[in-house]
């Protein structure tokens, strides 16, 4: 019989999982040290219950910190049972989630603690892109255990009470916890984009339970497919109405109209999130330049413009997907990148990363433009230039090097100041280089664009695009890794 005892890590656990499915691991292990009178305290399963279980009868193996335990803190043996996990998962290729409720290193095991500590992230880095690794705060995620929740795919935390910090806010000078709480979920998810769902505990598991039954269980073997109930060639009336909230849009297209977002707080004016489409579990990187509510009131414009927190957010999420073979689907409405004094210090850096992203994947890539494209910020969003296997265009999207009046202006800026009617001979010039170099057929007709789709007609045309690239093989140049 195991020293574990149903505490609030416990409980997390069965909560979670599928009834009576967990196994403990470890149950009997309690820390080493004698240091600092440490014989002396009772440490039942050494402040973190660790094991497997299902979820949806899908494998997964789990561990919860207790913080009854030296406030879950991670001393030597704590950090031992989690790299053992790690390792188990890894030949098993299975998900790793972690609960979180840690105060950070164990100060009476000191380097040992720290040891233990390292090797984590030693196990977290080697399952990078081998299982999926999510992570769920609900009480402190302190110091270094911040770093570990940065290295999961995917972060939880609870909205009112979790607290997650490298330094806490009282620590960092000329601030206190009234003043800014760097440390809230808000700012976490908002401000850092370290936080992809905020909720309450069981709003948190009925979250991670969808997100393991979507996404495959490891890297080489794909358990997501799902039978798709919605018929295949369901036309989608009203999809042009939504170029503004792709979010809405995307969800139109869906089987069932299912759409689970990430980071939705960080770099809104980026949509990253997955769909299903025929079963099978899609990657959605889009534009946004409006937000609705479930009652339909907008509650926020954006510029059709790349940020740099909306690059950084895609970036990351394309990796995921390529790293363990999710197909990705890019909504393009975008005229260039943010403009202002304060984005100039990352956006070349960020749309960097978001163009290698999109270039370096070599999963199936299908790019839908639903309004405009201009100038390398559309190069950045999967064009067909940086890999993008088939793209499609709206009938009324602009495709082009830049808007066709600026455009106009420079090029004839002679004939427009001469003419008796400068806005007309504009107008006119600006319409002629519409036709000729920005618009979706004059993309089609050089090969930028594979087809000219009604809006209506987006989710049969995408299934049946994904469905042509299922066996898609695409080699690259030999290297060890890039370094964008």
């Amino acid at each position: 019989m195991s020293n574990s005892t149903q505490t609030s890590a416990s409980n997390r656990i069965h909560a979670l999982l599928d009834e009576n499915s967990f196994v403990e691991v470890g149950g009997y292990v309690t820390a080493r040290s004698t240091d600092f009178n440490m014989t002396a305290r009772e440490t039942p399963s050494d402040g973190v219950i660790t094991g497997y279980g299902t979820i949806g009868g899908c494998l997964v193996y789990v561990y919860s910190q207790d913080s009854s335990v030296f406030g879950g803190a991670v001393g030597e043996m704590h950090a031992k049972k989690i790299t053992r996990l790690y390792t188990m998962a890894m030949k098993m290729g299975a998900p790793v989630i972690g609960l979180v409720d840690c105060a950070g290193l164990r100060l009476q095991e000191a380097t040992d603690a720290l040891n233990g500590f390292g090797e984590i992230y030693m196990s977290q880095t080697l399952a990078s892109g081998v299982v999926p690794q999510i992570m769920a705060v609900f009480g402190t995620c302190g110091g270094g255990m911040a770093v570990s929740a940065a290295m999961a795919d995917f972060t939880f935390m609870e909205g009112k009470s979790a607290k997650l910090f490298v330094n806490s806010p009282n620590a960092i000078q000329d601030n206190y916890t009234e003043k800014l709480n760097t440390a809230s979920a808000g700012f976490q998810s908002r401000e850092a984009g370290l936080v992809d769902f905020i909720g309450e505990e069981e709003e948190i598991f009925d979250n991670i339970r969808t997100l393991v039954t979507i996404l495959p269980a490891n890297s080489e073997d794909d358990m997501s497919y799902d039978e798709c109930t919605d018929d295949l060639n369901r036309v989608c009336s009203d999809l042009a109405n939504y170029v503004g909230d792709t979010k809405i849009a995307l969800t139109q297209i869906s089987d069932n109209h299912f759409f689970m977002e990430t980071r939705k707080e960080y770099g809104s004016s980026m949509v990253t999130g997955f769909i299903r489409l025929n079963g099978i579990t899609v990657g959605c990187v889009a534009n946004r330049t409006e937000s609705y509510d479930d009652n339909g009131l907008k509650t926020m414009s954006y510029e059709a413009k790349l940020t740099g927190q909306g690059c950084e957010k895609a970036a990351e999420f394309v990796g995921f997907c390529d790293a363990f073979d999710i197909p990705l689907l890019t909504l393009v409405n975008v005229t260039g990148y943010e403009n202002t004094t304060g984005s100039e210090k990352t956006i070349a850096k960020a749309a960097a990363k978001l163009t290698y992203a999109f270039a370096n994947a070599t999963v199936p890539k299908v790019t839908v433009v639903i309004g405009q494209a201009l100038g390398s910020a559309y190069l950045t969003m999967n064009s067909k230039s940086i890999g993008a296997d088939i793209v499609y265009a709206w009938p009324e999207s602009a495709i082009g090097m830049m808007d066709p009046v600026e455009a106009a202006k420079i090029m004839y800026a002679d004939e427009i100041a001469k003419g008796e009617d400068g806005k007309a001979v504009m107008e006119e010039k600006a319409e002629s280089y519409r036709a000729l170099q920005s618009s979706a057929l004059s993309a089609a007709k050089r090969g930028y664009v594979d087809d000219i789709i009604d809006a209506s007609e987006t989710r049969a045309r995408v299934i049946a695009a994904f469905e042509m690239l299922f066996t898609k093989r695409e080699d690259r140049p030999a290297k060890k890794h890039g370094t964008i």
